[in-house]
Formats: structure tokens, sequence, C-alpha cells
């Protein structure tokens, strides 16, 4: 779905800069204050969740491979998702969007296997923003009202829920079957005779229709079984855009073919038919955005994304994750996300965004809450994980973004993403200890992690539309890491693998640490550099650095190699002895992870010195008293 990522991607590489290493200490952004504790998402697949079949044969259908379903997040286990340590619960794929199954029998039309990916079909294909996928009820007649008792079980367990929203794009077929009353359907009052008007939902292409790509790879629609409404063709006059800004009648096989762009004020030349922020505005809160545009006549789609968000939070959804946002002018999120914080100020906005030159500009100017880090630190470690790439890279990361650190969410794993122990990535999970470590410890930012990560799933299936390495978000599937831990909707991991039992507990204890520490809503300083300089043996396959508040302090220490162990004396430079204002002596720490080494602290001469020996990927977080 995001193929222009590579690009986006080499942009951003170029324009990552070293920074000074001497400029080593992070402050705390200046709303960290109001947020005393971390928070950690738990991103669901929310088909693939309670799904027990094993089947798994590719581009089976639901009734061969299963599905996962509201009901299966009970109690037990929203509470076992709670025990690991999250707040937050992203269930992903909860619009309807277009999927190949026969609902007809409860007034929702069929979709066309030529513009649907894979059997489930796409979640970032919404066909109806007003309901959910009916895959996901056990009566799909009611599947609106099971999501809404979800939300309550969620909140009953003392968690958060955020869904999708994707502005740039919708399904080929869209179709408001439940819209409010007084709601329009998108596309319901276009001027469909013009190629752009202001208040058109979509672009079009006068006096073109459609076409379906040309399939490459020997590729066919539903892996080639037959299906009434797969012909080689889809009824579209005139044609419109494609999702990702294709201006074809016929996309491309690597264009986002099952979607339709938005059009929010955008002319086909690049201008703009909509109101600019004035100078300033970045430093000004929510409220003043929502101010300015109150009164200013907006485009026909900005309206009818604001309106879908504020009825989402009106049935209790407490934030949204944000597809594509950089695809979407700045301006819409000013006017979005303030009007989501004037009806619930603590909701959670968090949005991808790849660009970083766009970073500041999306949080300060279009009010995003989070944006993700994949580019930066995700990048880094991931090549760190991989072996070619150096600790060193993470301070420079780390300060690079101090101004903004509290604002990027830190993840390893996402639909998006390669599974860790996929052959493709580094082919086991535990290689990514120490970079899970450091990816939750380092900044005050949220912490994300995706569902069977906790257990090292590989992703290994052939679902389907995709290929292996990413669990398929667009065909029915099992996913064995997840279902052993399942147990049978035990949710007890009485099915998993000692590996697997010993991967998740070290998940369980590093997340319930970051979301109960103070220190980690404080400050940041690295020693990585003075111990290269004074610790002999220490190198880039080490990372260290301290995190304190008025409350915690807290030295934090991985071995990236999957190797060799490090036999060490740990130095806490000058610098950070004064600033904990620490006397010469010894000093009882306390290992916070697994508490079986719990070495001492010497002062001497303002320096400090910790002598451990640290196995291959092992971390440790020490605290004093």
């Amino acid at each position: 779905m995001k193929l222009s990522r590579v690009v986006l991607v080499l942009l951003s590489l170029i324009m990552v800069s070293c920074v000074d290493n001497k400029k080593n200490t992070q402050e705390p952004s200046p709303n960290t204050s109001k947020r005393m504790k971390k928070k950690v998402v738990y991103q669901v697949f929310t088909r693939l969740f309670g799904n027990t079949n094993t089947t798994n044969k590719p581009w089976g259908t639901l009734e061969e491979n299963g599905v996962g379903k509201f009901a299966d997040f009970d109690a037990t286990a929203l509470k076992a998702i709670k025990d690991l340590g999250v707040t937050h619960i992203w269930y992903t794929g909860v619009p309807h969007h277009a999927l190949i199954n026969d609902y007809t029998a409860i007034g929702i039309s069929n979709d066309d296997p030529d513009v649907v990916k894979g059997r489930a079909g796409s979640p970032y294909a919404v066909k109806d923003y007003y309901n959910v996928n009916p895959d996901l009820a056990v009566n799909p007649a009611n599947r609106l009202q099971e999501f809404e008792a979800l939300i309550e079980r969620t909140h009953k367990e003392g968690l958060k829920v955020l869904i999708d929203i994707v502005p740039n794009h919708v399904a080929r077929k869209y179709e408001g079957l439940t819209n409010p009353e007084g709601i329009d359907s998108f596309g319901a009052k276009d001027d469909t005779s013009v190629a752009y008007a202001r208040d058109n939902n979509f672009y079009y292409l006068p006096g073109e229709a459609f076409k379906v790509p040309e399939w490459k790879n020997n590729y066919a629609p539903l892996g080639g079984s037959k299906n009434k409404n797969s012909d080689g063709g889809f009824v579209e006059v005139p044609a419109k855009w494609t999702g990702n800004g294709s201006r074809l009648a016929q996309p491309d096989f690597n264009d986002w073919y099952e979607t339709v762009k938005v059009n929010y004020g955008i002319k086909p030349d690049g201008t703009r038919d909509f109101d600019s922020l004035p100078d300033g505005y970045a430093n000004m809160d929510y409220k003043a955005h929502f101010t300015f545009w109150e009164n200013k006549d907006v485009p026909d789609s900005w309206v009818k994304f604001k309106d879908i968000a504020v009825y989402w939070l009106e049935k209790g959804v407490d934030g949204f994750r944000f597809d594509m946002a950089e695809m979407v002018p700045v301006e819409f999120w000013s006017y979005m996300n303030s009007s989501i914080k004037m009806k619930k100020p603590d909701a959670f906005l968090l949005a991808e965004v790849y660009n970083p030159s766009l970073y500041r500009e999306y949080l300060f100017k279009g009010k995003m809450d989070y944006l993700y880090d994949k580019v930066e630190l995700y990048d880094s470690l991931k090549h760190i994980i991989k072996g070619y790439g150096w600790t060193d890279h993470i301070h420079t990361v780390q300060s690079g973004m101090a101004d903004i650190e509290h604002h990027m969410l830190r993840f390893l794993e996402n639909h998006d993403e390669q599974r860790i122990a996929s052959p493709e990535f580094a082919g086991d999970a535990n290689l990514a200890k120490p970079a899970m470590v450091v990816s939750a410890t380092l900044s005050t930012a949220p912490t994300m992690i995706y569902f069977g990560q906790e257990v090292g799933e590989d992703g290994s299936e052939d679902a389907g539309f995709g290929s292996p390495s990413r669990t398929s978000i667009f065909d029915y599937i099992g996913v064995p890491a997840h279902q052993r831990w399942m147990n049978n909707k035990k949710f007890d991991g009485g099915l998993s693998t000692d590996n697997e039992k010993q991967l998740r507990d070290f998940y369980s204890r590093l997340l319930n640490f970051t979301i109960n520490s103070d220190a980690l809503m404080g400050q940041y300083q690295e020693i990585h550099y003075y111990n290269k300089e004074h610790t002999p043996s220490y190198d880039h396959r080490i990372y260290s650095f301290v995190r304190w508040s008025a409350t915690e302090k807290l030295i934090i220490v991985s071995n990236f190699d999957a190797e060799k162990s490090y036999d060490i004396n740990l130095k806490l430079s000058p610098d950070v002895v004064e600033k904990w204002d620490l006397d010469n002596g010894e000093i009882a720490l306390k290992e916070q992870l697994y508490g079986q080494f719990n070495p001492s602290l010497k002062i001497e001469n303002r320096v400090g010195y910790i002598p451990l020996q640290i196995a291959p990927l092992q971390s440790f977080i020490f605290k004093l008293p």
C-alpha cells in the first residue's frame, strides 16, 4: 500500500545531518509535565487477533481460514493485553472496508475482486466510515453495536481505544449506507463533468472510463479462483484519480488502484483553494487554531472527515491513527485536529509521516500529538540489529530531534514493516531485545508494539496477496505464534514454546517498567561517547545513556552483539556525576528488568564506575536509590 515510501525514505536519509556529540543533553519537552508516565500502544490487527483456525490456505475464504471477531476481545484477553504493560489499543481495520464476502442479505453490496487487494481486503480502502467491518461481528447486522460493546469492555479494563482514519483516499466503491441524518456520502454531490471543483470530493478524468490495471508477476484476483463479480473490469465513468495520485484511467499494478484520491481543495496544478495559516500559528494552541477556522469556508472533504472523527469520538473512541498524513495538506490537519481537541482535549492523535523535513510542520501547524519515528530511529535500530549499523547513530538521531522527541512514537514492528523474526529482517526475535530496551527507554515518547511481536511471530505465512515477512493485512489467515499464546482463547500462553514465553516475559517486564517510571518522562543524556573514549573494549555494539527526573535516576546499557560478551568498567561521565550531585563513595544499584545483578556504582574523583559483565543481547536498567 505504501509503495511511495521508498522515495520518501531515500529523501529523508539525505536530509539527516551529523550532530555535534557535545550536544548530548536532552531537556524534557515543555508539555511532558502533563504526561507523567509513558504510554504504550498495542497495535492489533483486529480480524486476526482471535482467529484460532490454523488452515492457512493461500487465498482461503473466511470459512476456510477463519476470522477473528470483536467478541474475542473479552475481559480475559483485554486483561492479558493490559498486563503486558499496555495503555492504548489500536484496533486496526475497524472501519468498514471493501472485502470479498457476501453480505447482501443485510443490504451491503458486493465488492469487485478486480479492485480489492486480497480476499479480506485492505483496511485502507474504506467503504463506509460510519460503520464497521461486518467480518468482525458475530451478527453482522449488529456490527456497530458489537464494536460499541468492545469500546466499553476496553475502557472497563482501563485501556484507551484508537482506530484508523484514512484521509487521503477511500475505496473505489465507497457507499455510505449508514450515514447519520444530513450526512452525504463522498462524491454524492460531485460535479463529474469537470476534473476539479473545490467542493468535489474526488478528482475526475472526464470522458474516460476506468480500466483495471494490467496484472503483473502472474497475479490474478483471488489467486485465480472464480467469483461472479470478477470479470476483468470495474465500471467507473468518468474515471477518478487513484489514491496515490495517479491520474491514469488505467493505473499501474503498483499503484493504489483499489482506492481513489480525496480532494482537499488542491487544484491539479498544485495551487490551493483554501486559506493558509498566518505566521506564528505553529506556536499557538489548538484553541487558537479552532478559532481561526471557525468562520472560514473550507472544502467539503474537510468537513466530511471532521464529522467522521467527531462521530467516533462520541462513540467513545479515544484517538486516531491517521494513514499517510503527509499526503494531505497541513492546513486540513489544523482544522481537523483542533476540532477533535475541542471535543476531547486528551484525544491521542498519531500520524504516519515519513519525511523528516515535514515533522515539525505536521506537529506544530497540524496539531498532531505523535508521528511515526520510522526513517530515523527505526531504520537505525534495524541496521544495528542486522549487524552492520553502529550504535553511535542512536544519539545522532535522538539529539537531532531533541526539540520534538516527545512527539516521535517509537516502534520495531507494525503492519507495514517486516516481522523481526522473519528471515528477511533478523530471523530471530531475540536479536531485537537490546533495540527494544533502547527504543522503549530512550525518550519520553510513546512506545508501540504489534500483536505477536511479543512472542516472536515471524510472518512466514503465504496468505495470498503480498508476500511473507509481514503478517498479511489483505487476507484471512492465522498467526501461529500468537495463536499458541492465545491457547484456544484462554490467552494464557499455554501452547507457547519456552522461547516464546521467555520473550513475552521480557516484553512484559520492560513495558511495565516504562509505564511506571518517572525518569523516562524526564531528561536524557548519552554516556556512550565518554565510554568509547575512556573504557577499554567498549565499542559501537554497545549503547549506554542515563535518564533522570527529580525522583528517579537510571543508568541504561545494552549489548547489541549476538555473540560477544563484554567485561567492562562502565563509566558515569563527570558532567552526569555533577548534575546528579553524587559524592565520592559507593552506591548500591538495583537492576529493574530481572533484578539478578545489582552492582555498586563507585564515585571517585567525579567519575562513576560500574564493573559489569554484559552477555550477548543483554540489557541492564540500573536504578539509583
